[in-house]
């Protein structure tokens, strides 16, 4: 399933076509893809390259630890998300190593980061939904993350499947609902913060 963006001005073809499914197909990612999207996301720029994101991965082949990533997500999250053939997290950390202080913007690189990934997935005919639905206690826990380490979001990652695979009619709905965003009027202002640029 195909849902392009009726951009009011010409982008990419690549970000016209990216949107967020819940329906994946019962088809395993190749172990090359996975590496070439993570490699998209290792090049992203980031504040004095510091580089402050981690992804955990669990590919539906490794059972228990793809169990215990679906774990890490809220009930919403799970019915869909549990079919996808690859689950992430990613993970920020939140100083900079050369000198401890706060990485104020450690949260927008691994945001670049991610939609680098993404995008690099569309080029390879995947596709990936980002939630921001996760359990952080139990990721932190459960996957013994260090101090000045925080979880992001989740990613899930695979091939278009068919709407009739989700689980419940109101999945469905919103999988098949037209596409929406903010006009540019609503966040692009000049001289202060609010007034439209014209």
């Amino acid at each position: 399933m195909e849902k392009p963006a009726q951009t009011d001005h010409e982008i990419a073809e690549i970000l016209r076509r990216r949107w967020s499914p819940r329906a994946f197909a019962n088809k395993p990612v190749e172990r090359e893809k996975l590496l070439s999207i993570l490699e998209a996301a290792r090049w992203a720029a980031s504040s004095s390259n510091e580089q402050p994101w981690s992804y955990i991965v669990a590919t539906a082949d490794q059972p228990a630890e793809f169990a215990k990533m679906v774990d890490c997500l809220v009930p919403g999250n799970q019915i869909w998300a549990k079919h996808a053939p690859v689950l992430m997290i990613s993970v920020v950390k939140t100083i900079f190593s050369r000198n401890g202080t706060p990485n104020r913007v450690a949260m927008h690189d691994v945001g670049a980061a991610s939609a680098q990934l993404t995008a690099e997935a569309m080029t390879l005919g995947l596709f990936v939904h980002q939630m921001g639905g996760i359990e952080l206690g139990k990721i932190k826990i459960g996957f013994a993350l260090p101090d000045n380490h925080e979880p992001v979001a989740a990613l899930a990652v695979g091939y278009p499947g068919e709407v009739s695979m989700l689980p419940d009619e109101k999945l469905k709905e919103r999988e098949m609902a037209a596409r929406t965003r903010k006009p540019l009027m609503e966040f692009i202002f000049t001289g202060k913060f609010g007034q439209p640029r014209q």
